[in-house]
């Protein structure tokens, strides 16, 4: 059945690919901006006004939250900080008021990430594991999640879409990453022990798609690569995909004094599975960090 799906945040690097999935596969997109629209696959909006059109609420079957300022910032930066939040959970929560007061009441896919759990080490995480520690990222994402509730409230189905790093060569981190591996700077960090989460693009578009076609999916989703690995075999994955060596380890007090109060993030452990999306029957492309880094540095992927 072809779906009307709305999306906040469709300009943008995971947007843009999601709208041309949906609309690949016989869907309608219609993007929220922040500017008059340019026709009928747009509407405008002012999430910081509490201002939308209620008939493009109304006729949806999807809506879709993947509006936010970007995560890579100057994290010693309170204005960064205090953007970063207000971005996330303003946006969702205008969305969420705006489905429950809605007749129809559409599906919600609220993003979200995966520093909504904080540092579990070697633990096997998944979305019934605990959210533990205070660090930013974990206070907003809290936050960001909470603001869906009232959709969930009256009825809607909400998905969580709590987003691992996306490895793709065209945006971050692996953009930056792979140039510096490329130059012989390729470096774990601290022991390279921690568990890093990550997906490729086509496998989050993929997710994301599957949850907002399959009418029965609801509550919090890892979209993450089933086989976590270590930040060190990451590293030596990458520096094999572009045949150079990483010999290199930043030291751990050099990532707490530049990354603030991004550290706990670079340095914690997230072993993560997508326990909820397999359950669904959602079959991974890219399993492994082997498979991720090719497909990530592949750009026809």
């Amino acid at each position: 059945m072809a779906l009307n799906v709305v999306i906040a945040g469709a300009s943008g690097f995971l947007g843009t690919h999601l709208s041309t999935e949906l609309r690949a596969s016989g869907h309608t997109v219609v993007a929220l901006v922040r500017r008059p629209a340019s026709g009928p696959g747009e509407s405008t909006w002012d999430p910081y006004a509490g201002v939308y059109d209620r008939d493009v609420i109304e006729r949806a079957d999807v809506v879709v939250n993947l509006a936010g300022t970007p995560t890579v910032g100057n994290p010693h930066s309170k204005k960064w900080a205090r953007e970063l939040r207000e971005s996330r959970v303003t946006t969702t929560r205008v969305l969420a008021r705006a489905i429950a007061d809605s007749e129809r009441r559409p599906a919600f896919l609220a993003g979200n990430a995966i520093a909504w759990y904080g540092d579990h080490g070697e633990q096997v995480v998944t979305e019934e594991t605990e959210s533990t520690g205070d660090s930013l990222l974990t206070q907003v994402t809290r936050e960001w999640q909470d603001a869906a509730g009232p959709a969930a409230d009256a009825g809607a189905r909400l998905c969580l879409l709590r987003t691992a790093p996306v490895m793709d060569r065209r945006g971050a981190p692996l953009k930056q990453l792979q140039l510096l591996t490329r130059l012989g700077l390729g470096a774990r960090l601290g022991d390279g022990h921690q568990r890093m989460a990550m997906v490729t693009l086509r496998d989050w578009v993929g997710a994301a798609a599957y949850l907002a076609e399959h009418d029965t999916a609801a509550g919090p989703f890892n979209i993450c690569c089933p086989q976590t690995p270590t930040n060190a075999e990451f590293t030596a994955a990458l520096a094999r995909a572009v045949h150079r060596k990483a010999f290199l380890a930043v030291p751990r007090f050099a990532i707490e004094a530049g990354a603030g109060s991004l550290a706990p993030e670079a340095l914690g452990s997230l072993n993560l599975r997508p326990a909820a999306l397999e359950d669904l029957g959602y079959r991974f492309r890219d399993r492994t960090v082997d498979e991720v880094v090719r497909t990530g540095l592949d750009a026809a992927s």
